[in-house]
């Protein structure tokens, strides 16, 4: 038995995935028994005039997101689909431990590589995977960040499998984006379905900016002279493709925003900010460029986003950088393939959330195992995000297969490999009627003094029928995500 929609009358199959919201037999799921019945209740031109309404409230909110194309940059009304994605509180509770016992089981490894370099001698991670990795930053030795902590903001994408099982699909430590979408779905979602809300018990999401400035001030420096820190949000500008999230943490925050101009590194190694009444010191910032550009005095000479100076400062405890310069080397997908055992390492514990099986082609037996079963699994570079430069075997073309070989023979440390997952999926409004599609899901994690995690985070799903391919610069859209508490 399948689900059947009133909508248009076609039948939803949930036969095929595991889908988020239907059992394989079409009957609800129980966290989902509500929002599955509040939809199949209703008429055509009701779900029709509803996501019309998501669409209206996002272009009056200006909600968009940049892409660039052929040197242009075009801004589109972010992409929201009307049915929620739901999943259960206790299988969340599950998930939050995982995703905290991750986050500093990486802290402390990131720490440990720029400092005493211990997992590195005992072997467990090889030496010269980190010091080939790109985002290894010299500059960074022996950098002692308040706490031990270097990546501050962590999203963890989470994919569901065939069977049910939660994997980490990759971890993003640099400039991880997308908790603003996270925010605002959940704030048109409210708007436009108002009685589900005040219907069910769904954890809320209101209160990232409030954490996500306590932990600002928990990583600055202490300052007898200062009741509060002065926390800014440093951004590229306005043609960067995450500005609108720039500004809008900046202004639930209460905290300044501004670009490398703005800023200044003094004779006494700290960063002040220019204003109307004369220089003002800063304590944290939260940075929203790339490592290498936010110092041309420490990186790149070339760059004219970051504030001369700002590594020297930070190195001498004046001003906290989240996230910190170097903690990008943990985002290396070779390095990811190491996690579980670095979680052995620092914590003695098991991983609570298992990683994708993967090959690092780095190593002869792996690359051989992948050169035979090419067009099988997904072959992804090392550092590479948003869905780029990867390739999915069973899409691709025998005329991409050689070209892949081709890459991983040339510079098979730059590649991993893994199985192509069975994604879950969840009903998605398609061409007038609900059709399931693939989906994954990015929480954020903060820690500084603590540790906190989303409830939740921002689900993408990629609209096209059978495309595993999420990102919204490549066609993909997104869910509001419902933590949801079961009644007994």
């Amino acid at each position: 038995m399948v689900w059947t929609m009133t909508f248009k009358q076609k039948p939803y199959d949930s036969t095929s995935f595991h889908d988020e919201l239907l059992d394989r037999d079409g009957t609800a799921r129980p966290h989902a028994a509500a929002l599955v019945d509040y939809f199949d209740r209703m008429q055509s031109s009701e779900l029709q005039e509803r996501q019309q309404a998501v669409e209206r409230t996002i272009m009056d909110m200006g909600i968009s997101f940049t892409i660039y194309s052929e040197g242009d940059n075009i801004d589109r009304a972010w992409p929201l689909d009307l049915v929620p994605r739901a999943m259960p509180g206790a299988e969340w509770d599950h998930i939050e431990a995982g995703l905290e016992q991750r986050v500093r089981a990486l802290n402390l490894f990131i720490d440990d590589l720029y400092n005493e370099r211990r997992i590195l001698k005992d072997k467990v991670v090889p030496a010269e995977t980190i010091d080939s990795s790109r985002n290894y930053l010299q500059p960074c030795r022996g950098a002692k960040p308040k706490h031990g902590v270097w990546a501050h903001v962590t999203g963890s994408d989470l994919v569901r499998g065939g069977d049910g099982t939660v994997y980490v699909l990759e971890d993003n430590l640099r400039v991880p984006s997308g908790v603003s979408y996270m925010l605002e779905n959940r704030t048109v979602t409210k708007r436009v379905f108002p009685s589900l809300f005040r219907n069910l018990r769904i954890r809320p999401l209101s209160e990232y900016p409030t954490r996500l400035l306590e932990m600002l001030e928990s990583i600055a420096p202490e300052r007898d002279e200062v009741d509060k820190p002065e926390i800014v949000v440093l951004t590229p500008g306005i043609y960067n493709s995450a500005y609108f999230e720039h500004s809008y943490l900046a202004r639930t925050m209460g905290a300044e925003l501004v670009e490398g101009g703005d800023l200044f590194v003094d004779d006494d190694d700290c960063v002040y900010m220019h204003t109307i009444e004369g220089p003002e010191r800063v304590d944290t910032i939260y940075r929203r460029i790339d490592d290498t550009f936010m110092d041309p005095e420490a990186f790149r000479p070339d760059s004219m986003l970051g504030v001369r100076g700002l590594l020297r400062a930070w190195r001498n405890g004046n001003v906290a950088l989240a996230n910190a310069p170097g903690s990008g080397v943990a985002d290396d997908k070779v390095v990811y393939s190491y996690v579980p055992e670095i979680i052995r390492y620092y914590l003695d514990q098991d991983a609570i959330l298992p990683n994708v099986p993967t090959w690092r082609c780095s190593d002869p037996d792996h690359l051989e195992h992948v050169l035979a079963n090419l067009p099988e699994l997904v072959v992804k570079p090392a550092n590479e995000s948003g869905g780029y430069g990867m390739m999915i075997g069973p899409r691709a073309s025998k005329a991409e297969h050689e070209e892949f070989r081709g890459l991983l023979q040339a510079d098979p440390r730059n590649y991993i490999a893994q199985p192509t997952l069975d994604l879950s999926t969840a009903p998605t409004l398609c061409d007038g009627a609900l059709e399931p599609r693939h989906l994954d899901l990015r929480p954020f994690i903060l820690q500084g003094a603590e540790v906190s995690v989303t409830a939740g985070g921002l689900t993408r799903v990629a609209m096209q029928r059978g495309s595993l391919v999420v990102n919204s610069s490549q066609g993909g859209g997104s869910k509001d995500t419902w933590i949801v508490e079961e009644t007994s």
